[in-house]
């Protein structure tokens, strides 16, 4: 694993060890940014399951300004450091280590608005719909922002989701890509 682009691009990156992580590729990767980007001029982004880091780390080296990596496995949270510590910008990126649900009303109370939201949940748990309704109502997102949801092909997200335009669901192998884009609630 590497960053592929930006400011830190070709640095390599460490895998959380054992199972329970899937990191992103460098091919789905470098296809995202291609699709959502590639480059950025600021901004925030969110990771509400990061693993590795290794999407946001490739946020903040292709411009995003601060990154959120939330996850709740310690062996994510030492690797998630390990991979800021080869920026050599620690002070791009926050981590926190608590489940979705709790992380999203904490960053309520910050009053940070998310650019780009990064949904890689394990694949038998996936509760996309319910994170991206409960960043609404938190407030979380900046109008226009981008959020890339990560899952296999049984996921069936939806196209219609009410104060969302659908972009684009991209296949990659067994991964799929889904990304919306936040117009704001529906009057």
């Amino acid at each position: 694993m590497r960053i592929v682009a930006g400011d830190f691009g070709g640095r390599k990156l460490s895998a959380v060890p054992g199972m329970a992580t899937r990191p992103t590729t460098d091919k789905v990767k470098e296809a995202l940014f291609n699709i959502i980007g590639p480059y950025f001029n600021g901004g925030n982004s969110l990771d509400l399951f990061a693993g590795s880091g290794g999407l946001s780390i490739e946020a903040v080296s292709r411009g995003i300004n601060q990154a959120v990596l939330v996850d709740r496995q310690y062996q994510a949270i030492k690797t998630i450091k390990k991979n800021i510590d080869v920026t050599k910008h620690v002070e791009q990126f926050k981590v926190y280590k608590m489940d979705a649900h709790k992380a999203l009303n904490l960053l309520a109370k910050d009053e940070v608005k998310f650019n780009l939201v990064f949904l890689d949940p394990p694949y038998a748990k996936q509760q996309i719909v319910n994170n991206i309704e409960q960043m609404v109502k938190n407030n979380l997102l900046a109008k226009k922002a981008i959020i890339v949801a990560e899952t296999d092909q049984n996921a069936n997200l939806p196209i219609n989701l009410a104060g969302f335009n659908f972009i684009r669901r991209q296949e990659y192998g067994i991964t799929v890509l889904t990304i919306y884009q936040y117009e704001g609630e529906s009057k």
